[in-house]
């Protein structure tokens, strides 16, 4: 009975949809008549610029699915935790099924596009390292004072950037939970553990954070963001360190001494013959953005290169070596499993489908729904902002991908995405089109710094709250995670960056 209901809730919604994308699409032609001739290279592969047609009602099963990530985990956890798969392909159906039903060629084009050039390519990297850092196991006697739980974080950031903030969280995590075991209170180590590891230290390379990764996917250099916004990364990750330090400072003078249990196992790292397998998902990375073998057809319309190709099955060829190289007590260490490869797939399937009217849209810059907000969103410092807030209640990859997508519809109207890319990294200088490397710098920034500000903000940070939670950490609600570390912690070191920076 239950699964009937959710059909029929599908069915009707869809069909609401349906009615509301056939007028729309019928209005647009009859107000604007040219509409399908506005763009004749689109025209000619799949249609009319959707874009300058969606009306932003469309973007509803966008802020369904993200609200559903948002809330269900924190009134319903008990549902969200064994049906969150179904609530994510709920949203992606009422949107994608009176999508295609309306737009026909050009909606199949849009989803195809997103899901095999964007989404396959995310999930693979993102498995990958996964798979790879799951297998590495840092073991020790460690005792969690100030100085070594400020070298663990450290550490974990300056890896996050090449292993990922998910591989870096992986691997660091479980040291720093044994080093404070003894301690009556260490939950802020595990809050600056994700603000440092899980985020801010993952904004370097396309191999740290999601967005960044996508970014690299629509030619963004693989080396842009450490050439370009290194010094923020600085200046942030050192004042987070810096009152990570004085706040553990402070609670360790609370604690009574360590116990000596007698034991003494020295520092020792097992499983690194993962590293190999880490270097070549990086040199897999690095080689689809240097080497250029053609495109390939997949279908309706859509060509991929065979470079991108190539890095996606020689990344999932070392997932798989590392899988079979690596003993199972190793990963039995790190507790590994599926799970949380699996829950970001699910979901992010859903946001990749749903994001794709707000895409379109924001793309289409001052000819789309949303041109007030890409009209108010027109510096920088704006676009840091905008970027980040989002971010933290979003999640960064797609908040990423929109503003990206905005900056281009604002900055270069109608120029093809490739041109428009060169330009924005500031690599290409045109008359009367102006250099967006500021703008793309603010919009990395933003996305990977201001994930850390809730738990919803990137996908590594719910996971290693659970990881701590399951050790026995109390950790703090959604809210008082804002309003015991993040709103007081991060905003004013945000708010120092913009300034200088911005």
């Amino acid at each position: 009975m239950g699964l009937f209901v959710r059909f029929q809730t599908i069915v009707r919604l869809a069909i609401i949809l349906t009615i509301l994308f056939a007028s729309q699409s019928v209005w647009a032609s009859a107000e604007v008549p040219d509409a399908e001739h506005q763009d004749a290279a689109a025209h000619e592969s799949h249609g009319p610029n959707l874009g300058k047609i969606l009306p932003l009602w469309s973007v509803i099963p966008f802020a369904g699915i993200l609200l559903s990530i948002a809330l269900f985990p924190l009134i319903k956890p008990h549902f969200w935790h064994h049906h969150y798969p179904k609530v994510s392909l709920f949203w992606a159906l009422v949107f994608a099924v009176p999508f295609l039903i309306v737009f026909k060629v050009s909606a199949a084009h849009s989803i195809w596009h997103i899901m095999f050039l964007d989404f396959v390519p995310f999930i693979i990297l993102l498995g990958g390292l996964f798979t790879v850092a799951g297998g590495i196991v840092v073991k020790g006697s460690f005792r969690g004072t100030p100085v070594v739980n400020l070298i663990l974080i450290l550490i974990g950031t300056l890896l996050a950037s090449w292993i990922g903030t998910t591989g870096a969280a992986m691997v660091m995590i479980r040291p720093l939970l044994r080093a404070n075991v003894w301690r009556k209170n260490y939950v802020h180590v595990v809050v600056f553990f994700i603000f440092l590891v899980a985020n801010i230290g993952g904004s370097l390379t396309p191999l740290g954070d999601p967005p960044l990764f996508l970014g690299f996917l629509h030619g963004v250099s693989f080396f842009w963001t450490m050439f370009n916004i290194s010094t923020q990364t600085l200046f942030v990750s050192g004042m987070v360190l810096v009152v990570f330090f004085v706040l553990d400072t402070y609670h360790y003078r609370k604690e009574d001494p360590p116990p000596d249990d007698g034991v003494k196992e020295p520092i020792k790292v097992e499983g690194l013959h993962n590293l190999l397998f880490l270097g070549g998902i990086i040199g897999a990375v690095l080689f689809s953005g240097l080497v250029h073998l053609g495109e390939i057809p997949v279908g309706l319309g859509i060509m991929q290169t065979g470079e991108n190709l190539a890095r996606d099955l020689f990344i999932i060829g070392m997932g798989a070596a590392s899988w079979v190289t690596t003993k199972k007590v190793l990963r039995e260490a790190n507790e590994y499993s599926w799970g949380p490869i699996l829950e970001v797939a699910y979901l992010f399937a859903g946001i990749f489908t749903t994001i794709i009217p707000a895409l379109a849209i924001l793309k289409a810059g001052d000819s789309g729904a949303l041109a007030f907000l890409t009209n108010a969103v027109n510096t920088p410092g704006r676009y840091f902002w905008a970027t980040g807030v989002l971010s933290s209640f979003l999640d960064n990859a797609p908040t990423y991908l929109t503003f990206f997508n905005a900056s281009m519809g604002q900055l270069y109207p109608g120029v093809a995405e490739p041109e428009a890319v060169q330009y924005l990294m500031g690599n290409v200088a045109a008359s009367g089109v102006a250099s967006g490397q500021n703008y793309l710098a603010a919009i990395s920034a933003g996305a990977v710094f201001m994930g850390a500000n809730t738990y919803i903000g990137n996908a590594p940070n719910f996971m290693v709250k659970a990881i701590a939670e399951e050790a026995g950490v109390p950790m703090p609600s959604f809210f008082g995670y804002m309003l015991k570390y993040s709103i007081p912690v991060l905003i004013g070191i945000f708010v120092l960056n913009s300034l200088i920076f911005f």
